[in-house]
């Protein structure tokens, strides 16, 4: 086991020899310094697994050393100082050190910082690594004896709580694992999918929620006479994405449910966002709203009128009297000005509000290089939802609908996936563009790689002709024309895409929950 690095850094350095000799004796590797620029520069150019840090130092202090120290580097520091002063505690502790000793410093108080701040990082890494492993197994036996949706969420639950918790560790063997085992995982969903998705939309005892009775059954009942309702939409957000939200959320509301649906095939917004707010089938919603529905190869916005549809939606529903408002927010300055007239949404029975930030993310992901970097795989992903949600006015909103005597629902149309796998497919001109699936005539494709349906109105879907069928990509499969093929591929793989059958895209979250 390779010795732990400690850089202790004290204008003194030279009446702490006694101290460094025992945590020597101990195994402990130490570098020193008698000044914080010395000490800047080392950090610099080796690496270090803590600091002792001096508070009181000539030239830059201790605080303006540690300032600079976490603008570069992610490192544990311990401060040290003469001063209980409050205003010195305020100022390193707000600075996220990792732990503070008074002078004078015995060398066992300095063990137990060490202990506390790196042998305690070590054993929950350990810790959680070793409960992984253990139900790495109990997951695998799952697999083999998958019966039904609920089965498939279950495990699904369980791959995400993993997933967060090895994002906060440094366990890079067993996220590898994880993600083989997600695979696995995939692929036994999309053959459930294919062979239980047409029962799924018929009536019956076993047929889930899905994303067209999504407000009838989970949103509906709830609505009261006595108080207003906010039902708030995250467009592409995944079900790990709201684990990383979460801890956030429940920091003013308390969780009265938390569940899942189905998003509806193809889960993608056009077909999944209009089946939640209308209550209805694609098919029977092209039908009902002819001169509103657009099929993929007709031009023009297939999300514009998510209002009406609710507003009719609640009107077969017997829900007509109530008084509903609809907004959708792409760009921040709207979502602030919406918090602005926040008083004037209490006067409404339910306020749906779309926030289109997450879809925006996963589409900048393949246009941008910058987003690329940031969001190169899932836990960067889910960290840059984070970082978004902090800053934004969806959180400010939240902050103000806590302060208020309201219901609040958050949820989201579908989820997405990065593909990784291209398999090419031949059509016409008219043949959609979606890279997770595809609708039109006479398709060729790699039967392995696609869900098919045939006749696209057995499974309440429109057709835009007699002889057009659908075909669905299963896992991180992503399906591109031979036309420019290596380009193409190049261009598109390790993007996040949605449309297709995994997990991810179809397993979503509904959250009931009021405020703290």
């Amino acid at each position: 086991m390779e010795k732990v690095k400690i850089l202790w850094v004290d204008d003194e350095i030279e009446l702490l020899k006694p101290h460094i000799m025992f945590l020597q004796r101990k195994g402990y590797e130490l570098a020193t310094a008698n000044n914080g620029e010395d000490a800047l520069e080392m950090i610099d150019n080796e690496v270090y697994d803590i600091v002792f840090l001096d508070e009181n130092m000539p030239g830059i202090s201790g605080l303006e050393t540690l300032s600079r120290i976490f603008e570069n580097h992610k490192i544990p520091v311990v401060m040290i100082t003469k001063s209980e002063e409050e205003y010195i505690m305020e100022e390193a502790l707000g600075s996220k050190i990792s732990d503070y000793l008074i002078k004078p410093v015995n060398p066992h108080q300095i063990l137990l910082s060490l202990k506390k701040n790196l042998d305690s990082k070590r054993l929950v890494n350990e810790k959680v690594t070793s409960n992984y492993q253990k139900e790495f197994r109990e997951i695998s036996m799952a697999l083999m004896d998958v019966r039904s949706l609920k089965d498939w969420v279950d495990i699904y639950q369980k791959l995400v709580h993993w997933e967060v918790e090895l994002d906060k560790i440094d366990a890079s063997g067993m996220v590898e694992i994880l993600e083989m085992q997600k695979n696995e995982a995939n692929s036994q969903f999309f053959k459930h999918v294919k062979n239980n998705y047409e029962l799924w939309l018929k009536d019956g005892e076993e047929k889930p929620v899905l994303s067209h009775t999504l407000m009838k059954e989970k949103v509906f009942p709830y609505l009261s006479n006595l108080k207003p309702s906010f039902f708030i939409l995250i467009d592409n957000l995944r079900y790990d994405q709201w684990k990383i939200l979460q801890p956030i959320v429940e920091e003013w509301f308390k969780i009265e449910e938390e569940t899942t649906f189905c998003s509806i095939l193809p889960t993608a917004t056009q077909y999944s966002r209009n089946s939640i707010f209308s209550g209805l089938t694609p098919l029977e919603l092209s039908k009902r709203f002819p001169h509103l529905w657009k099929n993929d190869h007709e031009e023009g916005g297939k999300n514009l009128h998510e209002q009406e549809f609710l507003e009719d939606q609640m009107q077969r529903l017997g829900l007509g009297a109530k008084k509903v408002a609809y907004h959708k927010v792409v760009k921040q300055q709207y979502g602030v000005k919406l918090v602005e007239q926040f008083n004037n949404l209490l006067q409404n029975d339910l306020n749906v509000i779309v926030y289109n930030f997450v879809d925006m993310l996963s589409h900048a992901k393949t246009e941008m290089d910058m987003i690329r970097e940031l969001a190169g795989n899932d836990k960067s992903y889910r960290a840059l939802t984070r970082t978004w949600f902090e800053n934004s006015s969806l959180l400010e909103m939240l902050k103000k609908i806590a302060d208020s005597d309201v219901d609040l629902f958050i949820t989201t149309d579908h989820g997405t996936i990065n593909v990784g796998v291209p398999s090419k497919v031949v059509g016409d001109r008219e043949t959609s563009s979606n890279l997770r699936y595809k609708t039109g005539k006479r398709l060729q494709y790699q039967s392995k790689d696609v869900m098919v349906m045939e006749n696209p109105e057995q499974y309440f879907l429109p057709a835009a002709n007699l002889s057009s069928s659908f075909i669905f990509a299963r896992g991180n499969v992503f399906l591109t024309y031979p036309n420019n093929y290596n380009h193409f591929v190049k261009y598109f793989r390790d993007t996040y895409q949605h449309g297709g059958v995994s997990l991810e895209e179809m397993i979503c979250p509904i959250v009931r929950l009021s405020a703290k």
